[in-house]
């Protein structure tokens, strides 16, 4: 078992994930009283989906063409409401299928 943990790598992965708890409650203790409503409700609801977007257009870019076209099939079926695990797996499913015919 020691062969497959790196333990100086514990450390740090454990304290990333006890910092991202961390600011997940603090978040929901801080804004537990606060009712939000209107355009300051719309542009919350409206910040995961461009963070996801932030996060995920550099690599759609930089990479080849099978993952582009991937994320294209991918955001076609979150436009569709399809459900989150469908969308994940259309995503996985068309680069692995593009990448075994050569795209």
């Amino acid at each position: 078992m020691s062969e497959l943990l790196h333990w100086p790598w514990l450390i740090p992965i454990l304290g990333m994930g006890a910092a991202t708890y961390a600011t997940r409650l603090s978040g929901l203790l801080l804004m537990r009283g606060v009712v939000v409503k209107g355009r300051a409700k719309a542009a919350l609801d409206a910040l995961p989906p461009s963070v996801l977007m932030a996060v995920i257009t550099p690599t759609v870019l930089m990479t080849g063409r099978a993952e582009s076209i991937a994320a294209v099939l991918t955001a076609i079926a979150a436009i569709l409401r399809l459900p989150l695990l469908a969308t994940m797996a259309i995503g996985i499913g068309s680069v692995w299928v593009l990448k075994a015919l050569g795209v």
